[in-house]
């Protein structure tokens, strides 16, 4: 009831302040308990919401500001420190409200969060009110959420209320599915559950996926301020944590921490995750060492989280497939050109349709047209469908390796690699060749206390795959690998990797 008091409070005060339906409302803050009330504040009173990226810089920030037209900002200190050199410039935003930190050189309309509603520990004695009365149908704007693309600047997904409440019946379902192919009847109502988020909210998945449905379940929802192995499982004992996840190297760190065995981590029944491929071995050591099963599935920020899901024996038996679309998408695979549909088992684009697919990129009209053909968006994925509808993701299109006219899909060979006991992050990379056009090069991260050579892990994939498959050149890094908030590896920062021994070697 607390938090319910303090998202009508700021609600009423937005409307104060003058914001509108259709306004902008931007939110940049730390995974913070002020986070999902500024969001539902927001969202209550017909605003559209814009989670901007808390790992951007000052400049990265403002441009998410300008670009969207935030007429008003709710932000942590961290945030507020990086956006006041460009405050001058940002003439559309009105109000600031800053949290567990001063407003500084914000200027007018800058002001604490705290002023508003208290911190966190009194919104308990805040006046219980009801929401503002405002007419929000099921297609309005409600969110902007920005891409994470790797090139150029980020787009502005506009996505509806009903895109975001999508997440909530998809994950409903998924778990229904998952008891009723196990031969059990799924309850009246779900049981409310305790779950460890160590994603960034600002993300689709944290946000759609994870903060949608716990909201409806009634479960509890545990915040790390920054990841760390071990704090994680100090909480997951401390917490009795049911279900936590996010992305495969969460999950990879948690199973090798040289400490693990020292904590009861016997509450945990799922480990689930998006935003990046995983390997198959890591789906088996899940349930092999946890107990717990797996879960995974697909989705992007054009489709506010969820498309695919899969998880439990389901995914035990097919690690290597994201899963079957939930009963309300579809999804096809479309040759190149976008002419025609391919059949079962044939790789090409992924394209998906649903209540979950934005309508477009934020004041972009050409990048729309590309991306969005007759309510379907062209993903850029390239996969593959069985006969019995189960998705496989086999590469992002602009990731693929060409070596001489023979593709190489790079989780293809990325899943050789990790299959070997030594290796917990891989990732390929293509390098340029003046006959082959490219060579495929890898970028490996071994476990603690383990070793594992070029030549052995070239063997390891030569067993395993065809020749021209095998990487002609593997780096080893101490860390693992450089990801985006969304868990994808960023590939562009590896090839300099391989340019640097060649400096060194000169």
């Amino acid at each position: 009831m607390a938090s319910g008091c303090s998202t009508a409070a700021l609600a009423h005060e937005l409307e104060a302040m003058g914001i509108e339906k259709g306004d902008r409302v931007a939110l940049a803050m730390r995974n913070l308990p002020e986070w999902p009330v500024a969001f539902f504040a927001a969202a209550a009173i017909g605003a559209i919401v814009v989670p901007l990226n808390a790992w951007w810089t000052g400049s990265e920030l403002a441009y998410g500001l300008e670009d969207s037209g935030a007429k008003a900002l709710i932000c942590d200190a961290e945030r507020a420190e990086r956006i006041a050199p460009h405050r001058a410039a940002l003439d559309g935003l009105a109000h600031i409200l800053v949290s567990r930190g001063d407003p500084g050189d914000l200027g007018g309309g800058a002001r604490r969060l705290e002023e508003v509603i208290g911190a966190p520990g009194d919104w308990a004695a805040l006046e219980r009110r009801a929401l503002p009365a405002v007419d929000i149908a099921p297609d309005d704007d409600g969110t902007i959420f920005y891409t994470s693309g790797t090139t150029g600047n980020p787009k502005g997904a506009i996505g509806s209320q009903r895109n975001v409440l999508t997440c909530i019946l998809s994950g409903g379902y998924s778990q229904a599915r998952t008891l009723l192919r196990r031969g059990e009847i799924p309850p009246e109502s779900p049981e409310p559950k305790t779950m460890l988020c160590v994603i960034p909210l600002f993300h689709v998945t944290a946000c759609c996926a994870v903060l949608m449905g716990t909201m409806a379940a009634g479960s509890t929802l545990v915040f790390m301020y920054k990841w760390d192995a071990t704090e994680a499982l100090e909480i997951i004992e401390r917490e009795r944590v049911h279900a936590t996840g996010g992305v495969p190297t969460i999950a990879w760190q948690l199973l090798e921490h040289p400490d693990r065995e020292k904590y009861d981590l016997s509450s945990l029944e799922t480990i689930s995750y998006g935003g990046a491929p995983s390997a198959p071995e890591l789906v088996r050591k899940i349930h092999e060492i946890f107990g717990a099963l797996p879960g995974n599935g697909w989705g992007m920020t054009e489709t506010s989280a969820t498309v695919t899901t899969h998880s439990s024996e389901d995914y035990l038996n097919r690690p290597e497939s994201c899963g079957p679309p939930v009963p309300v998408a579809e999804i096809k695979i479309m040759s190149e050109d976008g002419s025609r549909e391919l059949g079962v088992g044939e790789v090409g684009e992924l394209w998906a349709y649903g209540p979950m697919v934005v309508r477009g990129y934020w004041n972009k009209p050409e990048a729309t047209a590309e991306s969005f053909v007759d309510g379907w968006i062209r993903t850029g994925d390239l996969a593959r469908i069985d006969a019995e509808g189960f998705c496989y993701i086999v590469d992002r299109a602009k990731d693929m390796i060409i070596r001489g006219g023979e593709n190489i899909y790079s989780s293809e060979v990325e899943n050789a690699l990790y299959d070997h006991p030594a290796v917990t992050d891989a990732a390929l990379i293509g390098l340029p060749h003046k006959t082959l056009g490219e060579e495929p090069a890898a970028v490996v991260h071994l476990a603690p206390g383990e070793s594992a050579s070029e030549a052995e892990l070239q063997g390891w994939v030569r067993e395993r795959l065809a020749g021209f498959k095998v990487p002609v050149r593997i780096a080893f890094v101490e860390e693992t690998l450089p990801r985006n908030a969304n868990g994808k590896i960023m590939k562009r920062d590896l090839a300099k990797l391989f340019f640097a021994e060649e400096e060194e070697a000169a």
